[in-house]
């Protein structure tokens, strides 16, 4: 019968428990996914920019938690204000008629580019929108 080892160690050290801590990448991934899907904002609240503002108050919060939620952050806002200036563009060329062309599709191009990044980086793979303009670097 094997006897269990001693309880005191040879140092008089007490016994540690070897713990991992949370690991931070999957807090900031759980951010850098609600930063995606933050920009679905719009479509439930009822104020215009909310699609802008709602990123921008979750990157402002957390930009300094982790360098992967600041990167995104400012590629989310960079997203959101571009898709913003096609969509007024867009409704602009409304008037002559090919707006009604080009709006729905820069629209299903905007929710398709919020969805397959969410999805992406839910993987732990990074995702550049396309068409951005970068107004934050």
């Amino acid at each position: 019968m094997d006897t269990p080892p001693p309880l005191n160690r040879p140092d008089n050290s007490p016994p540690t428990i070897q713990m991992d801590p949370a690991s931070p990448s999957e807090s900031a991934r759980s951010w850098c996914i609600g930063l995606h899907l933050s920009g679905l904002s719009g479509l439930i609240l009822s104020f215009a920019l909310a699609h802008i503002v709602v990123p921008l108050v979750i990157w402002l919060v957390k930009r300094a938690d982790s360098p992967e939620i600041d990167s995104t952050g400012k590629e989310v806002l960079n997203f959101q204000i571009s898709y913003t200036i096609y969509s007024l563009i867009a409704g602009a060329l409304c008037f002559v008629l090919i707006g009604f062309l080009i709006l729905p599709i820069v629209l299903i191009v905007w929710l398709a580019c919020i969805i397959i990044a969410a999805v992406k980086t839910s993987n732990g793979e990074s995702y550049r929108y396309p068409y951005t303009i970068s107004f934050l670097r």
